[in-house]
């Protein structure tokens, strides 16, 4: 729902109605509406992703909530009724992978680009009902943001989790939203893992995904001089911070090719009034 806003069609507004009414029948604690943004931003904004919680929601992509050392996934619409009545739900104890990464990103390269490449890699059908654990330096080395990049794609792939470990940038982060206690939750030390992974960020180079799903991978150099109709930059995947101060960077000073519409979305009320603040999206409407 919070991904249609305004509400697109009849139907999702009648969905948009029907939320509404339940949520004020059955008094929800946080009823944040319609207008606060993408819930895969917001929820952590707002403290309610913390480390070893178990998050499930209507959403494939409730996967994001792994980037905070949380096990999240999503689940159908039976499901969540069952979770609404009992607060109870069936899982199996999923296989894990392990993906080791090491280096940085070269100037360029974003996490978008390994989690599709990591999708090509595996296919999308590689990881079903698997828990994809990132370990070492190179995840360390990455953002909150690119975290939940890739923790929100991993679902592309099949896959039920998608874990980083707890470290220091997350402690940091916590502490700036969030007040409420939390465990860290860590693999064991003789945890068995089904395959294992290893990736040199620094090999990373950028990716795109051809139609029409999003194993279906290729380099920049394969499709380089294609025309692009179309460019969109949001929604709970690319629609924060940095992201937006990235676009910026390419976009200040140029204009957007006048046959191509490009279209921006941040991902939630408070990445819009950041963006404001840094006048990115000043940069972004002279830019066409």
């Amino acid at each position: 729902l919070d991904h249609w806003v305004p509400a697109p069609t009849i139907s999702a507004a009648q969905m948009h109605e029907d939320c509404r009414k339940f949520a004020e029948k059955y008094n929800f604690l946080h009823n944040m509406g319609m207008n606060k943004g993408i819930c895969h931003q917001v929820l952590p904004e707002m403290g309610f992703a913390r480390p070893g919680m178990l998050i499930v929601g209507s959403d494939s992509h409730t996967t994001t909530y792994g980037a905070f050392n949380c096990l999240s996934t999503g689940i159908g619409a039976t499901d969540v009724s069952v979770v609404f009545a009992t607060g109870k739900l069936w899982l199996k104890v999923p296989e894990s992978y392990k993906i080791n990464l090491t280096g940085h990103f070269n100037e360029g390269v974003m996490s978008k680009d390994f989690i599709l490449k990591l999708i090509g890699d595996l296919s999308t059908k590689g990881a079903i009902y698997k828990s994809l654990e990132f370990h070492g330096d190179g995840a360390k080395n990455l953002s909150i943001d690119a975290r939940m990049t890739i923790s929100n794609m991993v679902v592309e792939a099949g896959a039920k989790f998608g874990v980083f470990l707890p470290d220091e940038r997350l402690t940091k982060w916590l502490e700036l939203h969030t007040k409420e206690s939390y465990k860290f939750i860590f693999p064991d030390n003789d945890a068995r893992y089904e395959k294992t992974f290893n990736y040199n960020l620094s090999d990373i180079t950028p990716i795109v995904a051809k139609p029409s799903n999003p194993g279906n991978v290729a380099t920049i150099e394969e499709v380089e001089g294609l025309e692009i109709d179309q460019a969109f930059l949001g929604s709970c995947t690319n629609g924060r911070m940095e992201d937006l101060r990235i676009a910026a960077k390419i976009l200040k000073g140029n204009r957007v090719q006048s046959n191509t519409r490009l279209i921006i979305t941040p991902a939630s009320n408070q990445i819009y009034m950041e963006a404001l603040k840094e006048n990115l999206i000043e940069i972004f409407v002279n830019a066409g």
